[in-house]
């Protein structure tokens, strides 16, 4: 079995102003980080299933966690980025196919930020919700 990622072989991908080399492995695509709101999504490969043939737990709490901390950085553009304080993740059913996920800043403080993060599956249906607290990296 191949341990080459998809874009192992290209640049690496921006991200909203960063360079997460475990986001370019697992593939995610960012679509947008703008005015406390951002997202991104992911074609959930085999190796990112668990063994029901789903989105792994960790890679649905990795999107998640990184769609918030994404939106709370967009309202702070100088922000070197976001450190997970805490989460919560509450799965809702199953996640396949292409997933989406959008994150939402809450509430902005001085150092630390309150979001809250949605996967969606192709049908538009909501898979897992996120709620999390966030301090800015200056």
């Amino acid at each position: 079995m191949s341990t080459a990622s998809p874009s192992s072989t290209t640049q690496p991908r921006d991200y909203f102003g960063l360079t997460v080399p475990f986001l370019d492995f697992i593939g995610v695509i960012p679509e947008y980080a703008k005015a406390g709101k951002a997202r991104i999504r992911v074609d959930l490969r085999p190796e990112l299933q668990n063994s029901f043939q789903v989105a792994h737990g960790g890679l649905t709490m990795t999107l998640l966690d990184f769609a918030m901390a994404a939106a709370a950085k967009s309202m702070h553009p100088l922000a070197l980025g976001m450190i997970t304080i805490d989460m919560t993740v509450s799965f809702m059913r199953p996640s396949t196919g292409i997933l989406v996920v959008e994150g939402k800043l809450l509430k902005a403080g001085k150092s630390v930020n309150y979001c809250e993060a949605e996967m969606l599956n192709e049908a538009g249906e909501v898979t897992a919700k996120a709620l999390g607290s966030f301090m800015l990296r200056r």
